[in-house]
């Protein structure tokens, strides 16, 4: 069979590979002057390639999809992974957290060896080739047209991934030729990414990172996401780091002006145990500046923004503080308040949340339900993940999946 692949990312190299190796003529179209554009910026340039995670907890950290993928991951998970690149000659470490790195920290050598896989199966790889439409006969693919040219194939893998970071390539188009053969969009939201908020606290606290602290979002009062305990830091307009991405996957789809966010700085200590400390700290204290009665319990730069909402001076003796506005210490600690204004755009997004509606898609082969032809792979699927290795083991896995319907055909 003639396969042509389009996009030159994680899935896309993956899945040329795979069905190349299967004997069967594999053209990959990548419009990007070279491969892996994105894979090249992920992990700060490291590239954490995947999760050394298998089964349940990898799929804990699935946020959209969890059902469809379960059959992928099953199929190949990390540890295939982890095979796939020592073959290519690409050696990996696992660090805090099971996030698996190349052992020279250069998200480089991943894109190489996915590369060098491709070369090494017989991959017709055409850079520079921007894929304008799929052409649909008889409810079948029977090409892409590139650049003016019109090319015949037997199947087609769609692997242009979502929308996020635009300037690496990812622009939709993947989108377009599902909508083109009847195909329906969820509507692609960032995902893994910064939140904006409306508070001018941000500005002044630009570059403070907090650590062992939780998040929360309430929408109406009730709790829609509660984090784990880790680190976060404040951006000139908003907040950013580990606890606030994985935040950004789940609040996504609910209306921002809706939502209330609260930080909790003391996530191990119990309300009432809180209030305990701050008394013992009072009695030790003895007659000084509430200020240094603060400066046990929070960083520096928060304090005059604490003391702010609190409505209490600085220079009030602690040993002075009734017991409601100790019990309000308390409270704050426990319940900073900051309005969302949006979340971060998709030049900034890490992936994009919707895409190719998975009712449409069957997830044994990653094959439509619409067209026989046709395929999807990757992030251009209404799939996502949280941090840590977990959205490129996706790509990988629903790539291999989709070269599992290819027959071997070698000699």
């Amino acid at each position: 069979m003639k396969v042509a692949v389009i996009g030159g990312g994680a899935s896309g190299m993956m899945s040329a590979t795979m069905i190349a190796r299967k004997g069967h003529e594999v053209t990959l179209f990548e419009k990007n002057e070279k491969l892996g554009k994105k894979i090249y910026i992920t992990g700060k340039g490291r590239c954490n390639v995947t999760n050394a995670t298998v089964g349940d907890e990898f799929l804990k950290n699935v946020v959209n999809g969890k059902k469809f993928v379960m059959g992928a991951i099953t199929r190949f998970n990390s540890t295939d992974t982890c095979e796939f690149f020592s073959e290519v000659g690409v050696p990996l470490k696992i660090e805090r957290g099971n996030r698996v790195f190349p052992e020279s920290d250069k998200s480089s050598d991943i894109i190489f060896g996915l590369e060098k896989a491709m070369r090494w199966a017989g991959v017709n790889i055409r850079l520079n080739s921007e894929v304008k439409k799929i052409i649909l006969k008889e409810d079948k693919i029977s090409g892409i047209v590139v650049g003016e040219k019109e090319l015949n194939f037997d199947a087609v893998v769609v692997a242009t991934g979502g929308i996020s970071y635009p300037a690496t390539g990812s622009t939709g188009d993947g989108y377009e030729f599902a909508k083109s053969v009847g195909h329906s969009i969820i509507s692609p939201v960032p995902a893994l990414c910064a939140i904006k908020l409306k508070s001018s606290e941000c500005k002044q606290l630009e570059g403070l990172s907090l650590k062992n602290v939780k998040l929360f979002a309430k929408q109406e009062n009730k709790i829609i996401y509660e984090s784990e305990v880790g680190e976060m830091l404040f951006t000139s307009s908003g907040i950013s780091g580990p606890i606030v991405l994985s935040m950004s996957s789940f609040i996504n789809r609910f209306e921002m002006n809706k939502i209330v966010l609260y930080i909790d700085f003391k996530p191990a200590i119990s309300h009432d145990g809180l209030i305990a400390r701050i008394d013992r700290d009072i009695i030790n204290l003895k007659a000084k500046q509430t200020s240094s009665l603060l400066e046990g319990l929070l960083p520096k730069s928060l304090i005059p923004h604490f003391a702010k909402r609190l409505g209490i001076k600085l220079t009030e003796k602690a040993n002075q503080l009734n017991k409601e506005k100790r019990k309000s210490i308390a409270n704050l600690l426990k319940n900073y308040e900051y309005l969302p204004l949006s979340l971060e755009n998709f030049n900034s997004a890490v992936v994009t949340a919707g895409g190719i509606n998975l009712k449409e898609v069957n997830p044994k082969y990653m094959k439509s339900k619409l067209v026989s032809n046709l395929y999807f792979v990757g992030e251009v699927l209404d799939i996502d993940a949280l941090t840590g290795g977990f959205n490129l083991q996706l790509a990988f896995s629903t790539a291999v999946t989709c070269a599992n319907d290819f027959k071997d055909i070698k000699e």
